[in-house]
């Protein structure tokens, strides 16, 4: 099954008035402000020396809820890829030294995938720095979201 978007798929209808040019400018503004974080957030994982894929891994490895590992399904599944691009990503951060592997102790076919020092370390540096530019840019999102939230 597929996640890309399909160009045939239908939009989901929703109850809504009218689209007018403010609310254009809004959603277009949205888009753009969120297009900016995530060039930051690429640029930024390219300055610590890791690929922004890399990054987005160790950040779902991290935040995987209730523990310190994800299997690589749960990762392909968490970035949207194909469980043997989930793998070749692995490889090449285990081979960085950013996270380790080792098989589940209840179903040996399962690769549990676990953050090193090194990747934790990584990863903390760039948490700071996504904060930091989260908190800059709030007041815009906040207005732009507002706007939409009341244009209902």
């Amino acid at each position: 099954m597929s996640t890309k978007p399909s160009l045939n798929r239908p939009v989901p209808r929703t109850k809504i008035s009218a689209i007018s040019k403010a609310d254009y400018e809004h959603l277009a503004a949205f888009r753009n402000a969120l297009r900016e974080f995530l060039h930051f957030s690429e640029e930024a994982a390219l300055a610590a020396g890791v690929p922004p894929q890399q990054h987005q891994a160790m950040l779902i490895i991290r935040g995987f809820p209730g523990r310190d590992f994800v299997t690589v399904s749960e990762l392909a599944a968490s970035l949207k890829v194909k469980h043997h691009s989930a793998v070749g990503l692995v490889n090449r951060m285990e081979a960085d030294g950013l996270v380790v592997k080792s098989q589940a102790p209840d179903d040996r076919r399962q690769v549990l995938v676990r953050l090193t020092a090194l990747g934790g370390k990584t990863l903390e540096n760039l948490s700071a720095a996504h904060k930091a530019e989260l908190a800059r840019i709030a007041p815009a999102f906040r207005k732009i979201l507002n706007h939409l939230k009341d244009a209902r």
